[in-house]
């Protein structure tokens, strides 16, 4: 179907709030539709474990485009954390091209990641879905021994018995997060972006379906899981 689909379909699930928030499919649309586009560089946000990662992948494939992963160029060998300055470089390259999805929220690249993109989707789940996505997560990537970035594993113990825990970070973090992005769609230098906003793995699935059915993609998309 093309581009041309592909905004339609946007048109049809979009409201706004300042931003242009495009709800899920069980979010209550409350007001006048603005301006649609076609997506074409993308940013998707949301807790440790909610499936940043796994989206991105699925809605690159669906697209046809690349897809940068922050966390492949924060953590180096034997997880040492790519300095700052290079870091944002490394994103600013990455995210060089006209059509891309990537995933992450960190902070420190946000002045280069954001005003380059076109739309932000904002897995915005309830914390008790986080937390059963992120322990799946866990001990799949700890009992299989998946390794995830340069030759990088996760311990499973260092998850229960340590502060560098994934589960207190999320639960320290998940209502800052949300506040956070909350407050900076509001903020005129972000003002051109739209906001996919997904309130549950359900509606984000539904979600990729029309996306693969708006661009015409041969893809199982919605198979949406933690990553």
């Amino acid at each position: 179907m093309g581009t041309a689909s592909l905004t339609g379909f946007c048109a049809r699930h979009e409201v706004t709030r300042k931003l242009h928030i495009v709800p899920s499919p069980d979010c209550s649309p409350r007001t006048k539709k603005p301006q649609a586009g076609p997506l074409k560089r993308i940013i998707v946000l949301g807790t440790s474990g909610a499936g940043k990662t796994s989206m991105a992948m699925e809605l690159a494939l669906t697209m046809g485009v690349p897809h940068v992963e922050f966390d492949a160029l924060r953590h180096g060998p034997n997880w040492a954390e790519t300095p700052d300055d290079e870091f944002r470089e490394s994103i600013a390259e990455a995210l060089s091209g006209d059509r891309w999805v990537a995933d992450g929220n960190y902070s420190v690249a946000r002045e280069v990641a954001w005003p380059r993109a076109t739309t932000l989707v904002w897995l915005d789940y309830p914390f008790p879905v986080v937390l059963w996505r992120l322990t799946i997560r866990t001990f799949r990537r700890g009992i299989f021994r998946i390794e995830l970035w340069n030759g990088n594993k996760e311990n499973l113990l260092d998850h229960f018995f340590t502060r560098e825990s994934l589960f207190l970070w999320v639960l320290k973090t998940h209502w800052r997060i949300r506040r956070q992005f909350r407050e900076l769609f509001w903020e005129p230098r972000f003002a051109h972006l739209k906001v996919v906003r997904h309130r549950s793995p359900r509606a984000a699935k539904a979600w990729l379906r029309g996306v693969a059915a708006a661009t015409g993609a041969d893809t199982k998309a919605g198979s949406v899981r933690a990553h």
